[in-house]
């Protein structure tokens, strides 16, 4: 068996329909959330490293004072709302 990195404490189950951006790859699904990307496995939930998933019709422009809570994520600031986190990227947001 190959290791691989537990998320350890997610109490979310994920799955079709569970809210969060979704990203299918390497024969499986990771569901993108605060800043992680998450895939179901056995009885935990493995840490992956962030897909490229840009979110798509986004007509709001985020920038501080917009009205939606920063959050530092490396390098970059996530806007959240709506559940989800939002990072500019070239000319769309990507889901974070």
């Amino acid at each position: 068996m190959s290791e691989h990195e537990v998320h350890s404490g997610h109490d979310h189950e994920h799955g079709p329909g569970c809210g969060h951006a979704r990203a299918e790859r390497a024969g499986h699904v990771d569901y993108v959330h605060d800043g992680h990307a998450h895939a179901p496995h056995a009885d935990h939930v493995d840490e992956h490293p962030m897909p490229h998933l840009a979110h798509p019709g986004h007509d709001h422009g985020h920038e501080p004072g917009c009205g939606h809570a920063p959050i530092a994520h490396g390098d970059h600031v996530d806007y959240a709302h709506d559940g989800h986190r939002h990072a500019a990227h070239d000319d769309h947001y990507d889901e974070h």
